[in-house]
């Protein structure tokens, strides 16, 4: 391996350095971004319950919001139980927006590094071929700084799109995934407002 990163010249740290950090962050999200963690199965028709026993307190509330991201955006709900329609729609809105801020958290950063490597790895080649151009001399090419160069601008493409292509998959993949996850929290709560206006209305 270090014979590798000796003949792909300086320019490879940069990649180094990237895939180290897209697979930190890709590892990080796979964990964070699961469908048990994120939109627990049967939350809603558990708040509904406990919403319809009235004994919603502060104390529910407060840790309906520590239980995961959908509990964050239905404590928002229920904290707003007494206002109008129109006006638990907009915290919830307003809520959401934090939500959906902490499901995109470090997603930009693997955008950028799928985007940016091949570049860096174009940055070897064009490294490597410099190198090349100095082994021509008068008396003729230098054989070992030919051979050197040659493989820097070759490991280094390669190795930029290693980077890339997977590092692009798992991209679109979280962000398919937290736009999947944001619809559904976003059905769950307009579920919940109609149920709440819906038993206040039946209480009137």
């Amino acid at each position: 391996m270090f014979s590798i990163i000796e003949a792909a010249g300086w320019p490879i740290w940069l990649l180094l350095i990237a895939s180290v950090i897209g697979m930190a962050l890709i590892i990080e999200r796979l964990w964070y971004l699961r469908r048990n963690r994120i939109v627990p199965k049967g939350l809603l028709e558990e708040v509904i319950r406990v919403y319809r026993e009235d004994k919603v307190n502060e104390e529910t509330i407060e840790r309906l919001e520590k239980d995961s991201p959908l509990g964050i955006i239905l404590a928002a709900a229920v904290r707003h139980a007494g206002v109008s329609r129109e006006e638990m729609r907009n915290a919830i809105e307003e809520t959401g927006r934090g939500v959906a801020h902490q499901l995109e958290r470090f997603l930009t950063t693997i955008g950028t590094i799928a985007t940016l490597s091949p570049l860096m790895g174009l940055f070897g080649t064009v490294v490597g071929m410099i190198e090349i151009f100095g082994s021509q001399t008068s008396a003729g090419a230098n054989p070992v700084q030919l051979a050197h160069g040659i493989s820097i601008a070759l490991y280094n493409t390669g190795f930029g799109l290693l980077i890339a292509m997977p590092t692009l998959l798992f991209y679109r993949h979280f962000r398919a995934l937290v736009d999947s996850f944001l619809v559904e929290m976003e059905m769950q709560a307009a579920r919940l407002v109609e149920v709440v206006h819906t038993h206040h209305f039946m209480e009137v």
